[in-house]
């Protein structure tokens, strides 16, 4: 036992010197790597060729490209060396990942195969219930699981319609009730492919490209982004402008370049409350006639897409009797109360997304008024105004001759993503907004006209999004100040206020420049020439 202690205690003392004369010699080989060894060959250059008389200039000529030569050498071979190690990194990621999503999908298949045979399981369930033979649904019957589909046998099917139809036939919502089961075996889904993720100005150029290429509908980059600020101010936008300049196409243009068709109602002279715009109860036959507007505003809710609900000149029946509901819901802070009642109490039988009589209205709706200013129509009022985001198109833009340009495959989520982004990040200048208050001051005392909080609110979310567009912040303040403001001067008696709008151009000239505001001070000479 005392011979074996000995024994391994010089083992021990043997081997902790070996493992330190091992790190001693790999500190000596890396001292003479990299300082020893240079340190002999900068010696050996100041002893052979500084110091020595006999070095000539051919020789130091000679010294230069041969070191010149030498360090290109080393450094492409460090380079190469880093880059086939960077590849050998990623390749070995790549692989790692690839086997990870292989176990994934192994997984999904397994669990898709569950939930396939849970189905068949309710499936048979369901008919039986209904009085259907039993069925057994064979291997064959069934997809792949990357298919996650049921082939079902033609009694099934057949059922299944007849079903439907019933619940149809049972439920006051018809046209809603098709939407649901529509919507039950067509899922939108829209993928974002990489060349679609777009920032503003970028989707504001390629709408301009799609529409001109084609749909062959022109527009300039200043109605496109005062179109994208108005989306992001309010969910409703009123496009006005003379006959022939494109007012209802250009929501139409929107709906084909975000793959979502537009839904165009004409407004007619006759309508005089709400039901005519989204239907009515009828109390004899206990079903609710519905509009395409209500299915409109029903089926965006199954979408992840901007929908565009058009109201074809919108000014020829009074906009606050058909929809004054719509107006006043839509100024509640809570997105989650902007509920249009359609009924009172709830059916069994009614669409899924009707609760309790209440239809929710979607922040994926846009509704878009086009109005014309003439004898046959109304007056639009300041409630309406005020509430909406006017777009005034007042010219045709020339032709484009550009090339052939695709839509895009853009989310909701994703457009409001770049709105906010623009919101959060660009705020209006100190500066513009203290000149800005200064011209409210002076209209409200000279005028009687105040801005409002509605209407500053909706001046610091337009201004962001129109700079984010490629304009600048005093391009947004004009715009708003004419079509906000200004606008409503048309209801003042302007004969006797002259002075007052010639002093109101000389001060936006002297707080904003002279070259500046040039929408407002045309808006006012507008104004002046009424008189």
């Amino acid at each position: 036992m005392v011979e074996f202690s000995k024994y391994y205690i010089d083992f021990l003392k043997s081997f902790f010197e070996n493992v330190k004369d091992w790190f001693l010699t790999l500190w000596s080989l890396f001292t003479k790597f990299f300082y020893y060894y240079p340190k002999s060959y900068i010696t050996d250059v100041i002893n052979k060729c500084v110091n020595n008389p006999n070095f000539k200039w051919s020789d130091w000529i000679a010294f230069v490209i041969v070191l010149i030569i030498n360090v290109a050498f080393f450094v492409l071979l460090m380079v190469l060396i880093y880059q086939f190690l960077r590849r050998y990194i990623k390749f070995r990621k790549r692989e790692v990942e690839k086997d990870e999503l292989v176990e994934q999908i192994a997984i999904l298949n397994n669990k898709t195969a569950e939930l396939i045979e849970e189905k068949n399981k309710i499936l048979a369930l369901r008919i039986n219930q209904i009085g259907g033979s039993d069925i057994t649904l064979r291997p064959e019957d069934v997809h792949s699981p990357n298919e996650s589909l049921v082939s079902v046998k033609a009694p099934t099917r057949l059922n299944r319609t007849n079903k439907d139809k019933q619940m149809v036939a049972q439920s006051r919502f018809v046209k809603l009730t098709q939407i649901d089961q529509y919507y039950q075996e067509h899922h939108e889904f829209t993928v974002i492919p990489q060349t679609d993720l777009l920032d503003l100005p970028g989707l504001i150029d390629r709408f301009i490209k799609y529409s001109a290429s084609q749909l062959h509908l022109y527009y300039t980059k200043e109605i496109i982004a005062r179109y994208f600020s108005g989306m992001a101010t309010s969910k409703v936008l009123i496009l006005e402008g003379i006959s022939g300049t494109g007012k209802t196409s250009l929501p139409y243009a929107m709906g084909k370049f975000f793959q979502k068709e537009t839904s165009i109602v004409s407004v007619q002279p006759s309508w005089r409350d709400r039901a005519e715009l989204l239907g009515y109860l009828n109390e004899f036959t206990k079903k609710f006639n519905e509009t395409d507007f209500l299915a409109s505003v029903y089926a965006a809710a199954y979408s992840d897409k901007p929908n565009f609900i058009v109201l074809d000149e919108m000014n020829l029946a009074r906009i606050e009797y058909y929809f004054a509901e719509f107006l006043s819901v839509m100024e509640m802070p809570d997105i989650n109360e902007w509920k249009i009642e359609l009924v009172s109490g709830s059916d069994p039988t009614d669409p899924k997304l009707l609760i309790n009589g209440k239809l929710l209205i979607r922040q994926n709706i846009w509704f878009i008024g086009t109005a014309n200013k003439d004898d046959s129509t109304f007056t639009i009022t300041d409630k309406v105004y005020d509430r909406a985001t006017p777009i005034v198109i007042n010219n045709k833009a020339e032709l484009i001759d550009c090339e052939y340009t695709d839509n895009v495959s853009l989310t909701f989520d994703y457009l409001d993503d770049l709105f906010k982004k623009a919101q959060a990040e660009i705020k209006i200048s100190t500066k513009g907004m203290e000149n800005f208050m200064k011209l409210d001051e002076f209209i409200q005392e000279n005028f009687k006209i105040s801005f409002g909080n509605r209407i500053m609110k909706q001046i610091n979310l337009f201004v962001p999004v129109y700079v984010a567009c490629g304009f600048s912040e005093t391009d947004g303040l004009d715009y708003m100040l004419a079509n906000k403001i200004l606008r409503k001067f048309e209801s003042l008696n302007l004969t006797f206020l002259l002075n007052e709008l010639d002093q109101l151009a000389a001060l936006i000239k002297r707080l904003f420049g002279q070259n500046s505001f040039k929408v407002s001070i045309a808006y006012i000479e507008q104004l002046k020439k009424m008189i």
